[in-house]
């Protein structure tokens, strides 16, 4: 019986081509575009500079400032009422004022004052936009400091060099950190989505009727709807993980492949429950996407995919950790990043099987086979 169910979910999935395009090649798309638009990394930033020195250490700093491949020199002269008008309209996001006698001051080994003024609208830009110019200035000071001139004032001290090691992600590309997570959110959105609508769909069109009215049990019609669904995440999961991943984006698990695969394999349980509790409690395909985008998008934002769950507050942090995305953004980022093995990822593995009972069960015993 559970055989012919399955069969008849496939060869409705299979008759709709527009879900079907939904379900593999939506999900494929946002995986070679998201990693590229999701990048924590803020670059050109627009700076004016208002220089009254004119001098060749001047320009050299405003060189070094432009050659970072971080700003983009909006505007140069010597007027401040002019630059600032700049950035009143938004064209340029920082103001670095040179003052006069910046050399000279520079060659007596005096202190000098840089100024700089940041446009705050957008605080992340405006954060990072300063840390950048505070990082070049420093730089360009300890070239100087090496060559007798000293920014700051004072004589030259000797250097201190240190050599940073990054591990797991030497080049720190965003792409390795997202992508995993990414991975994570496309059978997400299949899990939850896709399951909900297609059980409501069958609400509308009156065909769950014709199958209440059989003799089958509630949790075999419910497993008959979520082996395909979860067949489906399995393979789109696959294709991102062992196809784009290395080609496009030189990707290799350090770690154990059939570890994710364990993880996933029960992770989709748990949020193909989660898509069926949806359906239960929705009787059209306007409420299910609305329940479904509003459980995605707490989903997503409290998972620690764009922000990290430790800079959250005190109850933001509960909530994700009654969040299964969470938990497997966590396990396919250590298994893939690091090469942790079961040990490692043992309490979200634990979090998320228990979860999966939870679902399935909340969404066997609230569906009901009478109306």
């Amino acid at each position: 019986m559970l055989k012919y169910l399955i069969e008849k979910e496939f060869k409705q999935i299979f008759r709709n081509k527009t879900i079907l395009k939904m379900i593999l090649l939506l999900p494929l798309v946002q995986l070679l575009v998201l990693p590229l638009a999701a990048d924590y990394e803020i670059k050109n930033i627009n700076i004016a500079v208002v220089d009254h020195d004119r001098s060749s250490v001047a320009r050299d700093l405003i060189s070094s400032i432009t050659a970072s491949g971080y700003f983009r020199l909006r505007q140069y002269g010597d007027d401040y009422r002019e630059a600032f008008h700049i950035l009143e309209q938004d064209k340029a996001d920082l103001i670095l004022e040179i003052p006069k006698d910046f050399e000279r001051a520079l060659r007596r080994q005096q202190a000098v004052r840089l100024f700089v003024a940041v446009n705050a609208v957008n605080g992340a830009k405006a954060s990072v936009g300063g840390n950048y110019l505070q990082r070049i200035i420093s730089d360009y000071n300890r070239n100087l400091s090496l060559q007798g001139i000293n920014v700051t004032g004072g004589v030259p001290q000797k250097e201190i060099h240190f050599e940073p090691l990054n591990w797991y992600n030497p080049f720190l590309n965003y792409n390795f950190f997202m992508v995993p997570g990414i991975l994570v959110v496309l059978v997400t959105m299949i899990g939850a989505y896709m399951c909900s609508l297609n059980i409501v769909k069958e609400k509308e069109l009156g065909t769950i009727e014709q199958v209440n009215v059989t003799p089958i049990r509630k949790s075999r019609f419910i497993l008959g709807k979520l082996i395909p669904f979860w067949i489906i995440g399995m393979f789109v999961f696959s294709i991102g993980l062992l196809v784009i991943a290395p080609l496009v984006y030189h990707i290799f698990p350090a770690g154990s492949i059939v570890l994710i695969y364990l993880v996933l394999a029960i992770y989709m349980v748990a949020i193909l429950g989660i898509g069926l509790l949806i359906s239960t409690y929705s009787n059209t395909q306007q409420q299910a996407m609305s329940l479904a985008f509003f459980c995605m998008m707490l989903f997503l934002l409290m998972s620690g995919l764009f922000t990290s769950t430790e800079s959250m507050p005190a109850w933001g942090r509960a909530i994700a950790y009654c969040n299964p995305v969470t938990h497997f953004i966590e396990v396919t980022r250590l298994v893939i990043l690091k090469g942790s093995g079961f040990r490692d990822i043992l309490p979200q593995f634990s979090i998320i099987v228990l979860m999966a009972i939870i679902f399935n069960t909340w969404a066997i015993l609230n569906y009901k086979k009478t109306s």
